[in-house]
């Protein structure tokens, strides 16, 4: 490999480096009642990330099938640890599409958002 294609590398592999720490962002793994899919009215909704949460800057909004906002409790991280949000729901769902806006703050100091929807079964 002559000397400019090895400095080529050298410098890609140095972009790369330095960019690693976008990828520390807490991303929505997984949820329960599950991403686009169909349960009962929950007692409470289960977000899973992929980094451990700063649960002052953490937060959901429940919107119903009317895209009235449904009341929650106040969240809490889960007992398995800082990963996951847990939400307690008010009150039985009705039957219907149900959307999720969640923002994140990681412990690491990124943001992140996103929306999901899971359906009630009648």
């Amino acid at each position: 490999m002559n000397t400019f294609a090895r400095t080529l590398v050298l410098a890609g592999l140095g972009l790369f480096a330095a960019s690693a720490p976008a990828f520390a962002h807490a991303h929505l793994k997984s949820a329960n009642p599950p991403i686009n899919g169909t349960a009962s009215s929950p007692s409470e909704l289960d977000l899973m990330f992929s980094e451990g949460l700063n649960l002052k800057f953490t937060g959901v909004k429940l919107m119903g099938p009317d895209k009235a906002a449904v009341t929650t409790g106040d969240a809490t991280l889960g007992s398995s640890g800082d990963t996951t949000l847990v939400v307690p729901v008010t009150g039985t769902l009705a039957a219907g599409t149900y959307m999720v806006a969640w923002h994140a703050l990681s412990t690491d100091g990124h943001k992140t958002t996103g929306t999901y929807k899971f359906t009630v079964k009648p």
